[in-house]
Order: C-alpha cells, then sequence, then structure tokens
C-alpha cells in the first residue's frame, strides 16, 4: 500500500478523527497514488494514522476510510459501514408511515463522498469523492444484498464530482429503471418523487421532521411557500388545515407536480395559488400591494458555496428574510431555513434578528430547527450540520 507522510504538526486533526486530509498537510506523498486508492497515512516519524482515499485534483486530499489500523478496507469494510447505518435507522426502516429517507450520509456514517437515499423499493446513489466511486461496484454489490432494492439508480450529478476530477453520470445500476415517478409516504402524506431528475436525490429528505412543524402551525392559516419545488411543505400545511396556500415556484413544470401531489393527498386543488416567478420579486411585489400571511415558509437554495461567499450570501438571506416578515401578520409565523454549511447556526440567527430590526419588527424565536436522525452529524464531523431553521413568532 502507498504512503503519505503529513508535515509535523498536522496530524492533530486526524487524532481528533476528523476525516479530511488537506493537500497542504501533506509533507510527501511516497508514491504517487491514482484516484481513490486506499493509501496509508502516517507522521513524519513513520506513525500510522489512517488509511484513506485518495484524489489527486481534489484539495481534500485524502478522505480517511478507518483509523484501525488492522482494518482492511474490502468488500466486508462497506458491508459492516451499511449495516450499522441501517442498524442507526431501525425504526424509520420498520415505520409504515416513511418509506423515503436516508440510508448513508457520507463522512458521518464512515463512508465519504457516499450518499444513500431509499425511495420505496428503490435506492439512489451519489458517488461524490475519488474513494465512492473507485469502490463503486462493491458498494452497489453489498446494497443488493442488504437491502433487495427493485433497482439501484445513480445520481453522481453535482458539482463536488467536478472537484474530484469525475465526469458527471447518471444512470441505472442495477435491477429495473426506476418510473417517471414514484409514490413514497412520510408521516402519513404521500409524495409523488422523480428520482431521475428531481432535486438533489428526488426530494428534499432532510426536511421530513420539519414539515410536521408546519402541520401543527396550520390550521386555518393563509400560508405562503416561497421556493415550493413540488408542495412538500404545502401539502403538510394542508394535512394541518390551512385555509389556502401560496406557492412561489420557478418552474412550470414543477408547479404542476404541486398539482398533482394535492390531488394524491385528496386535497382540493382550489385551495392553492400557484405563482411561477422569482420569489424575491414576488415577494416586494406582495409588500408593495400590502399582502398579508398568517404564515411563511422561505426554504431557499444554498446562497453560500465557499467562504468567499459568505458575505453576499448572508445579504441574500437577510434580504428576503427582511421583505417575508413585512408580510407577516400579527401573531404570525415565519418558518426560516438555511442549507449553507459555512453559515454558522448563531450566524444565521444574527442575521435573522438583523432582518427583523430593519423590518421594524420584534419577533421571538420558538423553535429551533435542523437536521432529521437519518441525516446524522458525526461529533467528529461537525460540517455535517449544514440545514439550519428558526420558527419566528411576530409580535
Amino acid at each position: 500500500m502507498k504512503k503519505v507522510i503529513l508535515k509535523p504538526g498536522r496530524e492533530k486533526s486526524l487524532l481528533r478523527r476528523h476525516p479530511w486530509v488537506f493537500s497542504g498537510a501533506i509533507l510527501h506523498d511516497i508514491d504517487q497514488a491514482g484516484p481513490g486508492e486506499t493509501v496509508r497515512l502516517v507522521t513524519e516519524k513513520g506513525e500510522f494514522l489512517a488509511y484513506g482515499a485518495y484524489s489527486p485534483h481534489s484539495q481534500i486530499r485524502i478522505r480517511t476510510w478507518t483509523f484501525n489500523q488492522d482494518e482492511i478496507v474490502d468488500d466486508i469494510f462497506f458491508r459492516r459501514r451499511i449495516e450499522r447505518a441501517m442498524v442507526m435507522r431501525r425504526r424509520l426502516i420498520e415505520s409504515n408511515t416513511t418509506t423515503a429517507y436516508r440510508l448513508i450520509n457520507a463522512e458521518s456514517d464512515g463512508l465519504p463522498g457516499l450518499i444513500v437515499d431509499k425511495y420505496a423499493d428503490y435506492i439512489v446513489c451519489q458517488f461524490l469523492s475519488s474513494g465512492a466511486e473507485f469502490f463503486k461496484q462493491p458498494i452497489v454489490n453489498q446494497l443488493r444484498s442488504l437491502i433487495e432494492p427493485a433497482g439501484i439508480f445513480e445520481r453522481s450529478d453535482t458539482e463536488a464530482r467536478k472537484k474530484e476530477g469525475l465526469a458527471i453520470t447518471t444512470g441505472p445500476l442495477y435491477g429495473n429503471e426506476p418510473p417517471e415517478t414514484i409514490i413514497v409516504e412520510q408521516s402519513g402524506i404521500r409524495f409523488l418523487v422523480n428520482i431521475r431528475q428531481g432535486h438533489k436525490t428526488g426530494m428534499y429528505l432532510d426536511q421530513r421532521e420539519n414539515r410536521n412543524v408546519i402541520l401543527k402551525n396550520a390550521k386555518d392559516a393563509k400560508v405562503l411557500n416561497c421556493f415550493a419545488y413540488t408542495g412538500a411543505f404545502t401539502m403538510a400545511a394542508l394535512c394541518g388545515g390551512a385555509e389556502r396556500v401560496i406557492n412561489i415556484e420557478s418552474s412550470a413544470d414543477i408547479i404542476n407536480m404541486i398539482v398533482k401531489n394535492t390531488e394524491l393527498n385528496g386535497y382540493d386543488v382550489s385551495r392553492l395559488v400557484n405563482i411561477q416567478g422569482d420569489a424575491f420579486q414576488v415577494l416586494r411585489e406582495y409588500r408593495d400591494r400590502g399582502e398579508r400571511f398568517d404564515l411563511v415558509v422561505l426554504d431557499p437554495p444554498k446562497f453560500i458555496h465557499s467562504a468567499q461567499q459568505l458575505q453576499r450570501g448572508c445579504r441574500g438571506y437577510k434580504d428576503i428574510n427582511m421583505v417575508a416578515m413585512k408580510l407577516l401578520n400579527k401573531n404570525g409565523q415565519l418558518v426560516t431555513f438555511s442549507c449553507s454549511g459555512h453559515l454558522s447556526p448563531e450566524l444565521f440567527q444574527k442575521v435573522i434578528a438583523d432582518a427583523a430590526l430593519d423590518a421594524g419588527r420584534s419577533a421571538s424565536i420558538v423553535s429551533v430547527l435542523g437536521q432529521p436522525p437519518d441525516h446524522p452529524v458525526a461529533l467528529n464531523f461537525p460540517e455535517g450540520g449544514y440545514l439550519k431553521g428558526l420558527v419566528c413568532y411576530m409580535d
């Protein structure tokens, strides 16, 4: 096995079992390893640190598989890691009300660069690192053996692949190719999901439990759902007894999915108003017209993709939350999220506080929201905690 030597003092993060080694921490590669090849990480004195996957094109040069010198990274290794992830999610797996959930959450499940989501009888995988790509077939083989799905579909179509020097790729890996849409259920609500082309791997699984917050607070409310996508928050609001839900979504095809999901759950589509447009622009138009709502949901796409974009992204979050607050009735609620990992929970709360100040509104945080149990955050990998949410009560 090829060996990688770290610079003196750069082993500290590995001793804390952080799974990433950046290129600047490496003193010497004894032999240049190929993409995804397993290497032995050692200190300058030759002391063992970890085994990891080598990525010559990425700033994250090595993603560690194991800190156990006696553990071999092979088919059995991946079987054990997948089984461990399944045990952690056993209650979800055995639940009759949840048929869509995340099975493997990359670094936080000890499998860097690997995302595995389950939608009813189908599995969707993303191989986002050189190491995950290198072991793609053994991983697929173990998923087939342990889960016996109708099919396994690949959605390795994110920008993360490019940083690893990997090509974008999608398509079936095993079994039947999934139909255009699959019906899944979460907390008694059914959804049509397009796992072949939908956002992420088909739907926003990380918001499953947060949708229950909307359900519990929507009775008789006039709800504004911004960045609505296929209407998961909308279904929760309708299930909770919302009087009307206004959806803002930029895609006409996606709006059609909102209508189909409404009909699938037996709700009257006359309770919906679907607006195709840019959420920033529509919110300002509503503000200028004096529109008011009882509940506003803001779940925008990631505004911050790098540390260099932090200041600009914060301005975006502040702007849209400020306008949303101006649209809320007294005693109304703002449910607002950020999925930007570079934005800390403390800074996110400060941005929302600044938005309230500029909006001239007094608000109180009544709930702090985050990721569900199937999106765990390993203690040695705090970067895995990307989703932040606040429920704000408006005075």
